[in-house]
């Protein structure tokens, strides 16, 4: 006995129309469980979306550059006997015009309704989904920025191949671009000047990068930040010689399990603590209203080679150090591989931006909206400190705290500072 069911784009943390960048599967194709069908690219990772059952592939509903939701028919697949009874078609759901991806990436991301599309960009579209390309071809050029429609193939039946993309690349690069009247105050919502045009090409040689897709996404919610968020940093340092001994120590306990406490799982647990003295910093701005939080997710800035990203650590508050250790590890090693869930990156009330492995003595981190304030951390350094009597060499941590303004006062920016660096300078604090 045999049967056709729907297999459907699962659980995708909320994202809508996220782009189909590659399609793993064809008609007729025998799949197995978990067997990666798709793959979805969001605003803020990429992700597989595995098959749920075993079976052939009948019919495919998506394609590589469309859009798609949870609950859009991925593909058609015949099961036979057991699989076949147990796995009943599902209720039918809003059909994706193609196939989509969902990338990793960054910062917060609004959701802003399609307008209908121009005349202009259904050709765009359109040329898009003609052109002769491969999924790897296709991946390619989004990630370098290029426009498929407007590439010409050299390959069979003018497939578009690696060396017509760089050859379009390099072409698009040394163009020299035309420099326009500048219009006197284009407005840009506040009434700015227009961006400088300058053709830089006229002075010297140059090399045109387009932006990562993370870039992009995470540059207009940094913009938006920093204009409406009026910023102020508070500048500390904590002693944290004791907690760093202490951590040493518990590392070589820890070793066997293949655990290694980072000073930043620390810094999280001590976070935890300030905005439970301090709740005005655990809460958003809403209107004329404060929405103060009684949970506590950490959000802390992961380096990936496409940009920053912010995972979040889900209830800190209730996890010890170990455990806060294993999911810095597991979430960092997924933002690095680009495989991080948007529900990953949801959530959180308060982030920590570790420069700690680079170096530098200070910085202003943007507040990353709703949240009202971040923590930025930088490469802890001996110095000399005076204890009383004398000068006696410390360990030193730079904290640089920016919050918003508007809900925070310098006062208190000041002293939830200090009181944190003050926890980080004597781990028995936590217990009190």
């Amino acid at each position: 006995m045999s049967n056709v069911i729907e297999l459907k784009v699962p659980d995708i943390g909320g994202s809508t129309d996220v782009d189909v960048i590659e399609v793993s599967v064809k008609v007729g194709d025998r799949i197995e469980v978990e067997q990666s069908l798709v793959t979805l690219e969001t605003d803020k990772a990429s992700m597989e979306v595995p098959a749920t059952a075993a079976g052939i592939v009948k019919e495919i509903k998506m394609a590589v550059g469309s859009k798609a939701s949870e609950g859009d028919v991925i593909l058609l697949l015949e099961v036979e006997g057991a699989a076949a009874t147990e796995s009943a078609p599902a209720a039918a759901a809003p059909a994706a015009a193609a196939s989509a991806t969902a990338p990793a990436p960054t910062a917060a991301t609004i959701i802003i309704p399609a307008a209908a599309p121009s005349a202009a960009e259904t050709a765009h579209n359109e040329g898009y989904r003609q052109a002769h390309a491969s999924p790897s071809i296709r991946r390619f050029a989004r990630e370098q920025g290029i426009d498929l429609s407007k590439v010409v193939g050299s390959g069979p039946k003018g497939r578009i191949l690696h060396d017509d993309l760089r050859k379009f690349k390099s072409g698009a690069a040394t163009a020299a671009a035309p420099v326009a009247a500048a219009p006197a105050g284009s407005g840009v919502g506040l009434d700015l000047l227009p961006w400088p045009k300058v053709d830089f090409a006229k002075f010297g040689p140059i090399e045109t990068q387009p932006l990562s897709r993370i870039k992009k996404i995470s540059g207009a919610n940094l913009s938006r930040n920093w204009v409406m968020i009026p910023h102020v940093t508070f500048n500390d340092d904590a002693d944290i010689t004791e907690l760093e001994a202490f951590r040493k120590d518990i590392s070589k306990e820890w070793e066997k399990e293949g655990v290694k406490p980072s000073p930043l799982a620390f810094i999280i647990k001590a976070a935890v603590d300030a905005l439970k003295a301090f709740p005005e910093f655990n809460s958003s701005l809403d209107g004329d209203n404060l929405v103060l939080k009684k949970y506590y997710n950490i959000g802390f800035a992961a380096d990936t080679p496409n940009g920053l990203v912010v995972p979040v650590i889900k209830d800190a508050d209730k996890k010890g150090i170990k455990q806060i250790t294993k999911e810095l590890g597991e979430l960092s090693k997924l933002a690095r591989e680009g495989k991080l869930k948007p529900t990953d990156m949801q959530g959180a009330t308060f982030t920590i931006s570790s420069l700690g492995g680079i170096g530098g003595t200070g910085f202003t981190p943007i507040v990353n909206a709703p949240e009202v304030a971040i923590l930025g951390v930088c490469k802890s350094q001996i110095k000399p400190v005076w204890n009383g009597k004398e000068f006696a060499p410390r360990l030193m941590c730079p904290l640089s705290l920016s919050f918003d303004h508007r809900v925070i006062d310098g006062a208190a920016g000041a002293r939830f500072t200090v009181y944190l660096a003050k926890l980080l300078g004597d781990l028995r604090r936590l217990i009190l």
